[in-house]
Order: structure tokens, then C-alpha cells, then sequence
């Protein structure tokens, strides 16, 4: 599954890797929409902490040239969190995140709906309601910063007089 792929387009679960991306990109007000469209009345499930919601730093590694030698870009804020979510059978499932920036609920939610989405109760409402419609709103954004920069775009060419 592709992250920029339409709703449509998803004929098969995400798999753990692609939801994490998907939940790392999320903004907080769409993370808890979804959520809440997923988990409806019941609200979110109890969990127990394995790390709590903390900020620290990350590297960010660039190239040069996009393709080249690796530097150190410099220091990004970062939010991680870790938690543990019991099943009505008694099975725990851990679920993580981490994101840039600093917001705390954002990364609980995340790693809730990271944990969810490994349980069979609620993986396929946890797909229906959070990972396809952000899935689709990443890549309708990431169509139009497309869209955007395709408008700026100027083609240069070079006339050859001949002597």
C-alpha cells in the first residue's frame, strides 16, 4: 500500500509500517477526529504506560545533492510515546509512535490507534475509519503541493544559430 494512495486504491489492509507513517504524518485535530469516528461512544480503551509521552531531539541526516554524501542537517523536536492495551481475553498489545514536535495527545492517540490496529476486534474499523481517510488526506495534500509547485515550473530551451 502505497501512503499516497486513494481510498479506493486500498484493496488490502495497511501493514504495520505503513499505518506508522501514515499516523506519524497525521496532524492532531485529523488523529483525533478519526479516532473518534472509529471508537465512537465507547471512547478510547484503558492502557497502561510503558513510556510515557516525552520530547527530546532527533538528528536529521541530509545528502547532498539528494543523492550524495550524508551530513548532519541538525536537531528536530520530537514526541514518543509507548502504551499497552488489554484485550476483554486478556491479551496486552504495545503500541507505539513517534512524530516531530511536541504535542503529547497527539503521540497518546497515535500509539493507541498504533495498538487498536493490531487487535483483530478492531482492526478493520480502525482501517475504515482512521487509516483510509488520513491515508486520503495525505495524499490529497501531497497532490496539491504538487499541483502548486507544477504551476511555478519554467521551461528553458536554447535556440542554435547556425554561423
Amino acid at each position: 500500500m502505497n501512503i499516497s494512495a486513494r481510498p479506493s486504491e486500498l484493496a488490502r489492509p495497511a501493514t504495520r509500517r505503513e499505518w506508522l507513517a501514515i499516523l506519524a504524518r497525521t496532524p492532531h485535530a485529523s488523529m483525533k477526529e478519526a479516532m473518534e469516528a472509529a471508537l465512537g461512544a465507547t471512547g478510547l480503551p484503558e492502557f497502561d504506560w510503558l513510556r510515557a509521552p516525552d520530547i527530546g531531539l532527533a538528528m536529521v541526516r541530509g545528502r547532498v545533492g539528494g543523492t550524495g554524501d550524508a551530513f548532519n542537517l541538525g536537531e528536530v523536536t520530537v514526541t514518543r510515546a509507548t502504551l499497552r492495551v488489554r484485550s476483554a481475553e486478556g491479551r496486552a498489545t504495545v503500541g507505539m509512535a513517534v512524530h516531530m514536535g511536541r504535542d503529547k495527545e497527539r503521540a497518546t492517540l497515535a500509539a493507541l490507534a498504533d495498538a487498536l490496529l493490531q487487535m483483530p476486534a478492531f482492526e478493520g474499523r480502525m482501517q475504515r475509519h482512521v487509516i483510509e481517510p488520513l491515508s486520503a488526506r495525505i495524499a490529497e495534500s501531497r497532490e496539491q503541493k504538487q499541483a502548486r509547485a507544477a504551476a511555478t515550473k519554467v521551461e528553458f530551451f536554447t535556440m542554435v544559430r547556425g554561423d
